[in-house]
């Protein structure tokens, strides 16, 4: 039987999720994008689960999108093309939407897809051998998907610079640009991403559930509306304290 693409596991009410295809550097095809979906909704839907680890087994975080695939994502299967894009779309967008928190433990290379899953998290856990980047148009690729959350990460001058002419970053410079919330050894990064999994599973589960929609929700409303909804929440969780 081949290696499952995903490995998961529990340490208390912290799950692990790991991205396992080292050999290709954990490069996102069909089969561990939509596994990763699945098992982040399972995830988000086990009681048991309070916070969620995102990993990646062997030398790299994720290297992207796995370029041997695109030779049949052409415009002569276009139902295939729109199936994966989608595919991508939701796991990227399913980050942000989970009710429980999660932090990416990210080494090696984190580039594209795999760029987008790192800071697509509540946080992240930089190894300082991390090479964050978004190279996509040297393979005359759009990073079309990553775009929106890497302008809402950093200045768009520094996004534009990453996107169209490659560069990496390295820990020290993707935690300047606000990315990063720690810089760890690799042999260390995935007990720091723990200890704040861990962290989070202690509070009512409530509580961060309310906040991290709060959080996401007040990002996009203008100044008014957003006091308002915070107001709105303030009133509700007043009912779930004890």
């Amino acid at each position: 039987m081949p290696d499952p693409v995903l490995l998961s596991e529990d340490q208390g009410a912290v799950r692990i999720l790991r991205l396992n295809r080292p050999a290709k550097l954990n490069a996102l095809d069909t089969a561990l994008t939509r596994a990763l979906y699945e098992a982040l909704q399972a995830a988000d839907e086990d009681g048991s689960v309070r916070a969620v680890v995102l990993a990646g087994e062997g030398r790299a975080f994720c290297a992207g999108a796995d370029l041997s695939e695109f030779p049949d994502l052409t415009l002569e299967n276009q139902r295939a093309v729109v199936q994966r894009a989608e595919l991508t779309t939701r796991t990227q967008m399913l980050l942000q939407q989970l009710r429980k928190p999660i932090v990416s433990v990210v080494q090696g290379a984190a580039v594209g897809g795999g760029a987008g899953l790192a800071i697509g998290c509540d946080m992240m856990v930089a190894a300082d051998d991390l090479k964050f980047g978004y190279p996509e148009l040297k393979h005359s690729i759009v990073p079309a998907v990553v775009m929106t959350s890497l302008q809402r990460h950093i200045g768009r001058k520094l996004a534009f610079e990453m996107i169209s002419t490659g560069r990496l970053l390295n820990a020290a410079e993707a935690a300047e640009a606000g990315m990063a919330n720690r810089v760890a050894d690799p042999k260390v990064a995935l007990d720091v991403g723990l200890e704040i999994a861990t962290a989070w599973a202690a509070v009512s589960p409530w509580a961060m559930a309310a906040t991290k929609d709060l959080f996401y929700r007040v990002a996009d409303l203008p100044f008014e509306e957003a006091m308002r909804t915070g107001r709105d929440i303030n009133t509700i969780m007043r009912g779930f304290r004890g």
